[in-house]
Formats: structure tokens, sequence, C-alpha cells
């Protein structure tokens, strides 16, 4: 199958750029386009006929759902996963009905990221060996655990998801402070080796970077800071 031609479209430049380098980790897909509001999204869909557009929710001048409707609208053949902060029921609800593919709450793990691209493409490559469909293709389809949350995909072994949201939000609330393992695990009333455990998984993710803290008496430390691409 050829590669699946995507575009972005994200407020954040930052974020946006961070997309581009995880979607291009993941191989058969290509970023064509990176739009930073919503018009230029739209016009970046007409225009360049993406199979794929990785969409957040919250933009200065409206929705992203009012961009996934009008395309809806117009009859644009095209994929949606959503990537937003928003965890309101009735936001994924209308995703879903919207036809989006995948739903993926901020911040991203690169992990669950890149599952639910490999899903989508090995959905696209199903569909174009196939002309007609038989029943059991369809629910091989459409049953198939596509709409995983962060708890249910992409996580590996060992690594608790709640464990995992609350080392986040610590991260979230203090913007710019670095943690280490001894502080997190106090943060967050956990061991120091399972905190550990979980800012490495988020460094190896790409969430974190670590630097070394020699301290007041010379014993070096490794601190952990989110990322500032986040």
């Amino acid at each position: 199958m050829k590669t699946i031609k995507t575009v972005i479209v994200e407020d954040d430049i930052k974020i946006s750029e961070l997309h581009r380098r995880f979607t291009e980790k993941v191989s058969g897909f290509e970023v064509v386009g990176i739009a930073n509001t919503l018009k230029d999204g739209e016009e970046m869909v007409e225009i360049l006929e993406p199979e794929l557009v990785l969409l957040d929710l919250f933009f200065p001048e409206g929705s992203g759902m009012d961009l996934l409707w009008n395309m809806r609208k117009k009859g644009i053949s095209v994929d949606i996963i959503l990537i937003t902060a928003s965890k309101d029921v009735n936001t994924l609800q209308e995703a879903l009905r919207g036809g989006a593919f995948d739903y993926i709450v901020k911040p991203v793990i690169f992990d669950r990221f890149k599952s639910s691209l490999e899903k989508f493409y090995s959905y696209r490559t199903e569909l174009s060996r196939h002309s007609v469909v038989e029943q059991q293709m369809i629910d091989q389809i459409i049953h198939s655990p596509r709409h995983e949350t962060a708890d249910e995909a992409g996580v590996p072994k060992g690594i608790d998801p709640i464990t995992l949201r609350k080392i986040c939000a610590v991260f979230d609330d203090n913007s710019g402070k670095g943690f280490s393992a001894e502080e997190m695990g106090t943060m967050i009333k956990a061991s120091r080796n399972t905190a550990r455990r979980y800012l490495e998984y988020l460094l190896s993710s790409g969430y974190l970077y670590a630097d070394i803290d020699y301290g007041t008496v010379g014993r070096p430390e490794r601190v952990f800071y989110r990322n500032d691409l986040r």
C-alpha cells in the first residue's frame, strides 16, 4: 500500500511539530502539511487530499469539531484522528458520531500515538485489498479495538495508566520544574523505584527529558523535566 498522506491541524506550533516527528517515526506515513488555524486546515485538506487528518479540538477561532463536520458535509474522503485535551464524554460521543477513527487525549504518549496510526494503517490496507466485503471482514473491521483509550492501548506491561496520569499531572501543574525520582515518589505517594520506572518510561516516550543535578554536596542526581515541545 502507498504511503498515507497526513495533515496535522493543531494551533500550538510546538505541539504540531512534535506530532510531525511522532508521525514520521511510524512506518507508512508522510506528513504533507501542517496547519495552525482551522481555515488553513480546511484549505490544506481540500488541496492536498490527505488520507488522514490529525486534528486538535481547541482553536482560538473555534472548534476542530466544526472542521470535522464541514469535511463530512462536503463529502471529503478523509479519516480523522482527534488529538485533544478534552476529556468530556459528550465531545467523545460527537467525535464518534462524526466518524473519527480514534480519540487521543493529551498529553500524547508516543506508544499510544504509534498504536493508533498502526491500527489505521492496517485498516486502510485491509480495505484496499478488497472490492467487495463479506460479513466476517465487516465484523473484523467494525468490532476490532479501534477506539481504545490510553488505559487500554500503547501502555506496556508494568505501567499503570492511573499512576502514569498522576505523574503527568504533576509536571502539568508545575510547568518548568524538574523532579527527581525520590521527589516524584513523595508527590504521588509511591516508592522511589516505582517513580523512577515511570519517569524512565516517559523519558523514552519523549514526554520528558533528563538532566544531572550535582546538588550542594556533589552527589549527582538525575532530574526529569517535561519536554519543552509539549
